[in-house]
């Protein structure tokens, strides 16, 4: 069915096995990417072959790295709505902008995208038990998934999330672990277990196909623009996976001769408690320093580090995009207004993507004309 061929270091570009369990790269410890035939997948996959297809994540099956079917862990993730806000396009001085509303995933979140793929993919290669650590959505994502696929989970959480986050995986069945700190430590905690327990780990960018289900996004953009991109996608940035993925989307698309050489600028969204991406997108920076004392209301913002900051950097600069920070008061302003003009009750992260475009607009940098994306990344339920 696939037409992946190998995993490529997202830093050096060394080549490694994709048929084989693989973590970070072996030659730099960096994010590994998946490449595909994509002359060979152009070959079933075609815009008339869509057509036929289901509207979930799974029609893009050429180009996407589970080869047998029957490894497919499928709750109903993807083909989410593109919803045309004129109420808050009007509210903010954007005409012409639409929301992706990722909250319409099974589980609540647009992580059914990445785990939904990562599960099944570790499936595929004989994985049994997983291990994961999650501010929230990606761990009810890797339990709904993992418990779906037949795997022992086991998630490690910050104490202070959102009790409800670890609500549903306990009743999902996942081991829950809190850890006094923030998703560092959780991490720190998983590697432990990892090399002591032999776990597999779903850390974002620490294993390749979590990027994959993300990506996703990006090509149901381009279909859901009839293969025209937006101008410009704000998205809010914890590890980065979507930005990533989207950029890696576009890219695939473009050597199959779907769409041109045309990129949307993309925005990354942080908040100001919590903006190593954004600090280092000003200094020039090619990586991210941690940042001291992350604190958010909007939980997948508060990755003071991660491991894919220079592919989250470099997807910025190469789209002539740009990073913004906006304070927990704006984010919170910002959902209360998506509600209220549009109809959509946002999580904080998305919320905090309607802040950055507002100020974006004010500042000049988006141009009333354009075409302009922001992600609702998940459900507000779970916050409350």
């Amino acid at each position: 069915m696939g037409a992946l061929s190998h995993l490529e270091c997202g830093l050096c570009g060394k080549q490694h096995d994709a048929f084989a369990l693989q973590g970070l790269s072996t030659c730099c410890g960096k994010p590994l990417l998946a490449r595909y035939d994509l002359k060979a997948a152009a070959v079933s996959l075609t815009k008339e072959a869509l057509r036929h297809r289901l509207p979930d994540m799974w029609r893009w099956a050429e180009i996407l790295p589970v080869a047998d079917p029957t490894h497919r862990v499928a709750l109903g993730e993807g083909g989410t709505p593109l919803v045309e806000v004129p109420g808050l396009g009007a509210a903010l001085g954007i005409p012409r902008l639409a929301v992706k509303d990722e909250a319409q995933n099974p589980t609540g979140s647009f992580k059914a995208r990445g785990l939904g793929m990562a599960v099944s993919r570790a499936k595929e290669l004989g994985v049994k038990v997983l291990a994961i650590p999650s501010a929230g959505n990606a761990a009810g994502a890797a339990a709904a998934y993992g418990v779906a696929a037949g795997m022992t989970v086991k998630v490690f959480m910050p104490a202070d999330a959102p009790r409800p986050f670890r609500i549903e995986c306990e009743t999902l069945g996942a081991e829950v672990v809190l850890i006094d700190g923030l998703i560092t430590d959780c991490g720190h905690a998983v590697k432990e277990g990892v090399e002591r327990e032999g776990w597999f780990p779903l850390s974002t960018l620490k294993e390749p196909y979590r990027l994959e289900g993300k990506k996703t996004l990006g090509l149901e953009l381009a279909e859901q623009g009839d293969w025209t991109l937006p101008d410009v996608i704000v998205y809010p940035t914890g590890g980065g996976t979507g930005l990533i993925g989207m950029w890696k989307a576009f890219d695939e698309l473009e050597a199959m001769g779907w769409i041109g050489a045309e990129r949307p600028r993309l925005v990354s969204v942080q908040s100001a408690g919590c903006a190593p991406i954004v600090r280092a997108f000003e200094e020039g920076a090619e990586f991210a320093r941690p940042w001291e004392g992350a604190a958010t209301l909007a939980a997948g913002l508060r990755v003071p580090a991660a491991v894919g900051d220079f592919l989250i950097l470099r997807a910025i600069r190469e789209t002539q995009g740009c990073a913004v920070a906006v304070p927990d008061e704006e984010i919170a302003d910002a959902v209360q207004l998506m509600a209220r003009t549009s109809g959509l009750y946002a999580c904080p992260e998305g919320g905090a993507c309607a802040a950055a475009a507002r100020r974006l607009k004010n500042d000049g940098w988006i141009d009333e004309a354009e075409r302009i994306v922001l992600f609702n990344t998940g459900t507000p339920f779970k916050y409350l």
